[in-house]
């Protein structure tokens, strides 16, 4: 006599469903000393929503027949949940959060906000997802939901991926020291700026400019890439350097 789920919430609300022979007519479904809710019933199968327990619990039917041999039944509580990292990303979503926390072996769902995701299970206390698309930039709820419910209580950050306007001046002295003004968007998280590949000493003006400082380099065309919790944008050949005379 089968019985599925085998495990659910210590708050009960599980539905469980146990099939077997000559169920009909069944009177009474007891999860250990307690009375489960007989939802339906047929003469192979009984659906019933389990009752509020703890730890592994004998499950058997009676009918007018008598009653059944038990099942196990196991009650598991609710997930805890400590942190999870990173904390935001691109509304496009596609990045991978890890959530650490107890109790998340049997997690199904991880939902951001409204939209649910469903998690890879390392262990009994670390799980990986990959963060659905967002409706739009800003903080969402991050829930849990295992056999043993459901749990809130951590923060996700959508942040919109930056773009980049034309820098100005568009060029300067391979020896550097000029500084860039870069327009564009989303730019207010920007965690480096490089050109042609070297870091160079910036400062956010605002959420649609930044302030650089271009650092030597050689001459020719380069590119400007702005990196920000979002990601990174790449403006291909935006600054040329050009060599100082010699004589």
């Amino acid at each position: 006599m089968p019985i599925t789920p085998n495990q659910g919430s210590t708050g009960g609300g599980t539905t469980v469903s146990i099939t077997g022979t000559n169920l009909a007519g069944a009177i009474a479904v007891h999860f250990g000393t307690k009375l489960a809710t007989i939802t339906a019933n047929t003469a192979t199968s009984v659906t019933v929503t389990s009752p509020s327990g703890t730890g592994t619990v004998p499950v058997t039917v009676t009918t007018p027949g008598g009653t059944s041999n038990p099942l196990s039944f196991f009650y598991v509580g609710a997930p805890l949940k400590s942190n999870l990292s990173p904390v935001s990303g691109v509304t496009a979503g596609g990045n991978t959060v890890t959530i650490n926390g107890i109790g998340l072996s049997t997690a199904t769902a991880v939902n951001f906000g409204t939209v649910s995701a469903t998690p890879t299970v390392v262990n009994d206390t670390q799980l990986t997802v990959t963060v659905p698309a967002g409706t739009a930039a800003g903080a969402v709820g991050v829930s849990v939901t295992t056999a043993g419910g459901t749990n809130n209580g951590l923060s996700y950050t959508y942040v919109d991926a930056p773009t980049l306007g034309t820098p100005s001046p568009a060029s300067g002295p391979t020896s550097g020291g000029t500084t860039v003004t870069i327009p564009g968007t989303n730019l207010t998280t920007t965690q480096s700026v490089t050109f042609g590949g070297a870091a160079a000493p910036f400062s956010v003006i605002s959420d649609t400019e930044i302030s650089a400082v271009t650092p030597p380099g050689t001459a020719g065309a380069v590119d400007i890439v702005v990196t920000t919790s979002a990601g990174s944008v790449t403006d291909t050949g935006a600054f040329t350097y050009i060599a100082g005379p010699g004589i």
